[in-house]
């Protein structure tokens, strides 16, 4: 039996993780008949298959309003509690309008009752799902325990109430062991534990017309070697790590690629590592402008490419990260074949590393031996096939498309009854 499947959060839109492993969870789904919706503040899915509240939005002036007035305070005040209140109401309301709509009988909620970005949207689900048991399933990436911006807080009781809550009908799943075991320890909540995937059934993209002149574009030379840092400059990614190894490689022919920009996090930190390469020696290029969510042409009539369409051209990826929920950009690093540094945080080294995977790991800092295996892998061709061969199997076995179909058919059987998969 197809079920009809509403998935739930603030934003289902762009490159972020909830957003990119939501479509890879409806793709698995639709994949046996089962048709999936969206419910979000931002949506860039299909008007037909979507409901947008603007007021879900953890970005909506409303939201911002309120967060100013719950973080880093010890007590709230009256008209925010009215203003919570009325809000949840408000977009509870919308959630039975989104079921309705579209006849929903299964609901997945995507990181809306796990991180408290949008407070009133996880108190109108939970409601939601008390009113109506409504066989749901709760996607977790990352909960408030583990940010430090919520520690203090003038909403503990709404956080106890929603972030996550418990019902006989509400599956949990999380996409790393120390978050199963944190919900187990904190809440007394069990789950099952389905890591972040991709397609690794199918091949990677190749580099096409489009994005054939990419080094070009980004003013590399032929005989110089891209090293990628596929993230945001933002400083829990240790790109000084990055900058360090580039240095230590000794040169000139190695250029560090920087993807992504700050952010909202400010330009302090991209600052300092612009000083640090210049310091070093170092080629540092920050290609923010010339990358997006899509490829189409900026106001200059410049290519903007895509993420995926620099790792074709990358010789080596960085990944140095101090802490990361899971790590999307390894398991795109070996989609592509394209070898990575690994600096050994904690999710890494208790979930990935144990899997058998051939990696230069750093573990806090840099060595020769690693910076020499780094070497050996941009400049032994035949060693490198023959390990990221090794890893993309390795990949193939506990990260692709098979294993999140088995575990989404256990999810949907034990919350319908029904063998659906």
């Amino acid at each position: 039996m197809a079920e009809r499947i509403g998935f739930i959060s603030t934003r289902f839109a762009g490159l972020d993780g909830v957003s990119l492993e939501s479509a890879k969870w409806a793709q698995v789904l639709w994949d046996y008949q089962h048709v999936s919706y969206w419910y979000a503040g931002r949506l860039d899915r299909s008007s037909d298959i979507s409901h947008c509240v603007p007021e879900a939005y953890f970005g909506h002036p409303e939201i911002n309003w309120i967060n100013e007035r719950i973080w880093g305070r010890n007590e709230r005040d009256t008209l925010v509690s009215q203003r919570i209140h009325d809000l949840s109401c408000y977009l509870k309301e919308t959630l039975y309008e989104f079921t309705k709509r579209f006849d929903l009988s299964v609901l997945v909620v995507q990181n809306a009752i796990t991180i408290p970005m949008n407070l009133p949207l996880g108190v109108a689900i939970t409601e939601f799902i008390n009113e109506t048991g409504m066989p749901t399933i709760a996607h977790h990436h990352d909960f408030y325990w583990e940010r430090q911006r919520f520690m203090v807080n003038g909403v503990h009781d709404y956080l106890d109430m929603a972030f996550p809550p418990r019902h006989p009908s509400l599956q949990h799943v999380v996409i790393n062991m120390a978050a199963r075991e944190d919900l187990a320890w904190k809440r007394g909540i069990s789950s099952l534990l389905i890591p972040n995937v991709l397609n690794f059934e199918t091949d990677a993209p190749v580099m096409d017309q489009y994005s054939m002149d990419v080094r070009a574009e980004i003013g590399l030379a032929p005989d110089d070697v891209m090293i990628l840092q596929p993230t945001r400059v933002v400083p829990r990614k240790g790109i000084e790590h990055a900058i360090k190894l580039v240095e230590m490689l000794g040169d000139p022919k190695y250029k560090l690629v920087i993807s992504h920009e700050s952010g909202d996090e400010g330009y302090e930190y991209h600052n300092i590592l612009s000083e640090l390469a210049n310091a070093a020696g170092v080629d540092i290029r920050f290609i923010s402008t010339r990358i997006g969510e899509v490829r189409q042409l900026d106001s200059e009539g410049k290519k903007i490419y895509t993420l995926w369409d620099l790792y074709p051209h990358a010789n080596l990826v960085t990944y140095p990260s101090l802490y990361e929920g899971f790590g999307n950009a390894f398991l795109e690093s070996l989609y592509f074949r394209v070898p990575v540094l690994i600096n050994r945080y904690a999710i890494f080294a208790r979930d990935i590393e144990p899997k058998g995977f051939r990696l230069p790991v750093m573990d806090g800092f840099l060595t020769r031996r690693v910076v020499e295996e780094v070497r050996r892998l941009l400049e032994d061709d035949t060693y490198r096939a023959e390990v990221m061969e090794h890893n993309y199997a390795m990949a193939k076995r506990f990260y692709s498309y098979s294993v999140l179909r088995r575990s989404l058919r256990t999810l949907i059987t034990n919350i319908t009854g029904l063998d659906d998969l």
